[in-house]
């Protein structure tokens, strides 16, 4: 099913249902800031179903959207001095911190599969995924949202074209956000270490991240 998610109205109508959708486990296609988003609640048993859907391997894993660093640090994610900077400078934003620590609160699903690996996580900047995410008072997972090899859909439609079946038996709710078009996706920085390492240059420039972080590790 497609739910309007444009207006403060609509936003508001949505979120109760959209919380108890993902409550009861199921999956959700959303805008953000950059491009739409597949998403789950940050559990084990929803994380598998959402990597099923999306068809990715168990070692590439997701990001988490927070709605403040609280909800990062409450999940046990810790700050060194590179990602406080980095978060000060660009959250919330297309900025994606990869951050060590959640052990025990958050899935191995979502670490990368080097033990020392990190939970990639961004305080969105959109009002509407960040209100539902302060009412869901926990993270929502994202991926693209787009079938494997395949560029991101552009909007609710193409969305729901590509996963019917998911869409038809109640698996998967799209929220409209309207057509988000040609947008680059959040830069990626690993803070795992005491120096900020580029992983995946997007939306924020590498002399933008220097300017804030100081030196960046190759």
């Amino acid at each position: 099913m497609i739910i309007p998610f444009r207006t403060p109205e609509e936003i508001a109508e949505a979120i109760p249902r959209v919380v108890a959708h993902l409550g009861a486990g199921g999956l959700l296609a959303y805008p953000t800031e950059t491009v739409y988003g597949l998403g789950s609640r940050a559990v084990e048993a929803d994380v598998a179903v959402l990597a099923s859907l999306k068809g990715r391997a168990a070692s590439k894993p997701f990001l988490l959207l927070i709605s403040g660093r609280p909800m990062a640090e409450a999940h046990g994610l810790a700050f060194n001095a590179s990602a406080d900077a980095l978060a000060r400078a660009f959250w919330p934003g297309p900025l994606t911190l990869v951050l060590p620590g959640g052990s025990g609160r958050l899935p191995d699903l979502l670490r990368g599969p080097a033990p020392e690996s990190g939970i990639a996580v961004r305080w969105t900047s959109h009002a509407g995924i960040a209100k539902l995410v302060t009412a869901m008072q926990s993270p929502l997972t994202s991926t693209s949202a787009n079938l494997k090899g395949s560029q991101p859909a552009p909007g609710a439609a193409a969305i729901a074209r590509d996963f019917a079946t998911a869409v038809a038996d109640g698996r998967l709710l799209v929220l409209d956000g309207g057509v988000l078009g040609n947008r680059p996706p959040s830069t990626v920085v690993d803070c795992t270490q005491p120096d900020a390492r580029l992983v995946r240059e997007g939306a924020i420039s590498v002399s933008a991240l220097r300017r804030a972080a100081g030196r960046l590790a190759p």
